[in-house]
């Protein structure tokens, strides 16, 4: 029987705002907290891909996690982003973790090495084992180039009280399908693409971890909230409504989009840290459009 968790509905991968000379905004961070969980989102993701995780030294994570954790004040479930390429890296950071404050882990398909499935499930077997909180899986092969097939994820789900869910952001509505019609009646699925939510809830995914509800929060959680609620007429004009926005958040790369219309929504400075950079001007013009059209921005 698998660890019963409270995780469902709209996740948020909160943006790491800096400032101007590149350190850690943690003004702006709680800004950002403040504005998407009264929002009405139902848990909040740190750490992960949108927070430039790769860029942040381990101090620096620490203190992020730390901040995130103190600001929520279990108004919200918090999932925390712990994965990477090295195994042993991974379960030493978990030994070391403190996770009071903490309800779950997000954990990415080991990237880079590209391991077989076989080397995937013995990453994910000792990271089960060693994790007092629940684990997500994380499958995003266009950024990792590797896939956990259908396979593997429900091995994997049957073998692994603590592997509770996966974050499904393939692109590949076929494999979605093929976990969804074989996994364990308490094992969810989440969607790991915005413009893909409500075409994957409707074929009975748990909810999202949503890049664009850290600027509309309050919209994209109407969204999922109509479609738990099997109301997919409304949650289809929101989906529709939010399609131009969403498409413009990723024409740039993410979290290029996102800062972009978090600062253009007066939350967070667009500052990004290297490799990535701003979004260029034409994605910003185009944003800054799309919210005045929907009347997005502040009165």
């Amino acid at each position: 029987m698998k660890i019963k968790t409270n995780i469902k509905g709209t996740g948020v991968a909160i943006v790491t705002p800096f400032h101007n000379y590149g350190t850690i905004d943690f003004s702006s961070l709680e800004k950002l907290l403040e504005h998407i969980i009264t929002g009405g989102v139902d848990f909040v993701v740190a750490l992960g891909t949108t927070s430039e995780a790769a860029t942040l030294t381990c101090d620096e994570k620490d203190a992020v996690m730390g901040f995130i954790k103190d600001a929520v004040a279990g108004r919200v479930p918090v999932v925390m982003g712990l994965g990477g390429n090295s195994t042993r890296a991974v379960v030493g950071k978990i030994k070391n973790t403190d996770f009071n404050g903490v309800d779950a882990i997000l954990s990415v398909v080991p990237y880079y090495s590209k391991p077989n499935q076989k080397g995937i499930y013995s990453h994910f077997k000792n990271i089960a084992a060693a994790c007092p909180v629940p684990v997500i899986l994380y499958n995003v092969p266009g950024r990792t180039a590797s896939n956990i097939t259908t396979e593997t994820v429900l091995q994997l789900a049957g073998d692994f009280e603590n592997i509770v869910a996966v974050k499904e952001a393939s692109g590949n509505m076929g494999q979605v399908m093929d976990i969804l019609r074989q996994k364990p009646e308490d094992f969810k699925v989440f969607s790991g693409d915005d413009a893909l939510t409500f075409p994957m809830m409707c074929l009975g995914t748990s909810g999202v971890i949503s890049v664009v509800a850290n600027v509309f929060p309050a919209e994209f959680s109407q969204m999922v909230n109509l479609l738990l609620q099997g109301k997919p007429a409304k949650a289809l004009e929101l989906h529709y409504s939010l399609l131009p926005v969403i498409t413009q958040l990723f024409a740039d790369g993410n979290p290029a989009g996102v800062k972009a219309a978090l600062e253009i929504k007066g939350i967070v400075k667009n500052n990004l840290r290297l490799p990535l950079v701003k979004a260029n001007k034409a994605v910003y013009f185009a944003l800054q459009k799309l919210m005045q059209d929907f009347q997005l921005l502040p009165v």
